[in-house]
């Protein structure tokens, strides 16, 4: 079923045979669910989408999220999607039954918060970290935090956030200096931080904020920080609220995503800010970390939505625009005849399929993180949990990264295909490239997204995440070998394996001498490099679910969908595969033309 901003033929065909539904299902935790439960779900939350989020797309754009007499302003929407969403458990749906959730796999969440966000980006992000706040209180908090704050932010009725970074710091997490000073029960807060998304707003009962602080004497850098819980509003004894000393100093107005506000927060202006801590002292950022990874995979599950619906956009405008005309046998442009639907010409098709391959590419990475996800939490056998730990990690940076970049790449593609059209605010197109332009910095830089893979990731365990991540990659080589017409592109993903360890095996030199400056130096480029041989093995394991589904007879779909599958992976072998030859020269080089540069030659 394809809409307006979604294929949601794809978003079933990758969950349920590309990615095995029905596996995660088989885990007795998600013994209440079966496919069909699944799909009465997901056509719910786009039938809500259809009807709560897209109609209210572009008027949040223009009506945007500002500071005005002392408070945040947001569009009204914003409490009725809090409000409807809480009600259909949206919030709640990872959380279990004891607590009031739906149990769900997270492989199903993700899919229907991607449809949500291919509807409005806007919206979804602020019950989305409302859900990763109480994860973190249900993790790690005591059972006083859990029952006074938990149900009120699954419900919708209190917002949820992270505050991390301060004016100071960036994402320098180690020098943070909001402090936390012990005051019986509780600790008196005192700082600002800045870029939190969701932090505040006119309409709100209340928001809890998990914040990163020192308490007083606390060591130096990242060792030394902990983790609290500190509303705006604290409860008090007889249930009511009271204000908390947390004060919202401005909202940040941004090129995109203008409907989700993000807010600057002072604590402590009056001395009065109590924060309760969130289980031992000094190990926030590892709760943190909790949080954040799941939010980085939520970063690029947004990025990878932002991508599809401008893909369906432009896709849609190719379809309806005349231009020009096809050229002659002789080279030559007959005038006579009528003009030519602009889907016609070669280089918008070229343009389309570039945003199909990275849109449908980036969809099925971060529907396999999740799932990833899923089994390295639920599966009975241990090393089968640690299998799945690992390859969620080494995915998690690459998941966040590559749909935002290369999404974003797509996005101008298909303003491209707009013409002068894409660049004017009449069309969508142009907030799509806004709007996903802050994904490849949310949660992490592209810069330090790439330096986790290769510095941490790819290292960790003496590479134990690689060796399973080439073990899965190889079942499909092999699968694929098995076919006459996938053969050859089986052959190919292979030598790219064969590049991959070449690579890695010149850049693990410089950290065996301890030059991890050299080591990291190229770390984006890597990224790159890694991401597009990543996204070439998911493509050539979607052709073979389309050719079997084809062989087979399949009429859950139709042939033109699987032919369009295994025709977009050729394409992707063509145009795109090749890319990791061009990286690799550059990862192979020799030269020092970063680390050691002096600075006088940037003038």
């Amino acid at each position: 079923m394809a809409s307006r901003y979604l294929d949601l033929d794809t978003v079933k065909f990758l969950l349920y045979n590309v990615h095995d539904l029905d596996g995660v299902l088989a885990q007795e935790r998600f013994k209440d669910y079966d496919r069909a439960s699944v799909d009465l779900f997901l056509n719910a939350v786009s039938d809500f989408s259809d009807k709560e989020l897209f109609p209210y797309f572009q008027e949040m754009d223009a009506r945007p999220a500002h500071f005005e007499d002392g408070e945040v302003h947001v569009h009204p929407q914003v409490t009725q999607y809090m409000k409807k969403a809480g009600e259909m458990g949206l919030a709640a749906a990872l959380f279990d039954h004891e607590v009031g959730g739906l149990q769900m796999p997270n492989c199903v969440v993700t899919a229907a918060a991607y449809i949500q966000e291919s509807a409005n980006n806007h919206l979804p992000g602020y019950i989305g970290l409302t859900f990763g706040a109480a994860e973190l209180i249900l993790h790690f908090g005591n059972e006083h935090l859990k029952k006074t704050y938990v149900p009120n932010m699954l419900s919708g009725a209190w917002n949820g956030t992270m505050c991390l970074t301060e004016p100071q710091a960036g994402s320098s997490l180690s020098d943070i200096v909001t402090s936390a000073e012990p005051d019986g029960e509780h600790y008196l807060i005192s700082g600002q931080k800045i870029f939190i998304s969701g932090g505040d707003y006119k309409g709100v009962e209340n928001v809890v904020h998990l914040v990163l602080a020192r308490i007083k004497g606390a060591p130096a850098g990242t060792k030394g920080i902990s983790l609290f819980v500190v509303p705006k509003h604290r409860p008090d004894g007889d249930g009511q609220l009271v204000f908390n000393d947390v004060n919202t100093v401005g909202d940040f107005q941004k090129m995109g995503q203008r409907g989700y506000c993000t807010t600057h927060l002072s604590f402590g202006d009056k001395k009065e800010c109590r924060g309760w801590l969130v289980g031992e002292p000094h190990q926030g950022l590892k709760y943190m970390f909790l949080m954040m990874n799941g939010a980085r995979i939520a970063v690029g599950r947004g990025a990878a939505a932002i991508a599809m619906a401008a893909y369906r956009a432009s896709l849609a405008y190719a379809k309806e625009r005349p231009q020009g005309r096809k050229l002659t046998s002789t080279g030559k442009k007959d005038v006579s005849e009528a003009q030519t639907l602009i889907i016609n010409h070669p280089d918008v098709k070229r343009m389309l399929l570039t945003q199909k391959v990275i849109v449908e590419g980036a969809l099925s990475l971060v529907l396999l993180s999740a799932k990833y996800q899923d089994l390295s939490l639920t599966h009975p056998e241990e090393s089968e949990r640690k299998k799945y730990h690992y390859l969620l990690e080494l995915l998690t940076p690459v998941a966040k990264t590559y749909p935002s970049e290369k999404g974003l790449e797509s996005v101008s593609n298909g303003v491209q295909v707009l013409g002068g059209y894409g660049y004017c605010s009449d069309f969508i197109l142009q907030q799509y490239y806004r709007d996903i332009r802050i994904f490849s910095i949310y949660e992490g830089t592209t810069g330090i997204q790439s330096m986790d893979l290769l510095g941490r990731k790819v290292t960790m365990d003496q590479g134990v995440a690689l060796t399973h991540l080439a073990g899965e990659m190889g079942k499909t080589i092999k699968e694929a070998m098995g076919e006459d017409s996938l053969k050859s592109f089986a052959g190919v993903l292979a030598g790219k394996t064969d590049l991959m360890k070449k690579v890695l095996n010149y850049l693990m030199g410089y950290a065996g001498k301890g030059n991890y400056e050299r080591f990291l130096a190229d770390a984006t480029v890597f990224m790159d490099f890694f991401g597009n041989i990543l996204i070439g093995w998911l493509w050539l394991d979607m052709s073979l679910h389309a050719n079997k589904a084809l062989s087979d007879g399949a009429t859950k779909h139709s042939a033109a969908f699987y032919k369009s599958k295994i025709h977009a992976m050729r394409f992707y072998y063509t145009y795109e595969l090749p890319k990791s030859e061009a990286s690799a020269a550059i990862l192979l080089n020799t030269s020092d033309l970063t680390v050691s540069v002096d600075e006088g030659l940037f003038e």
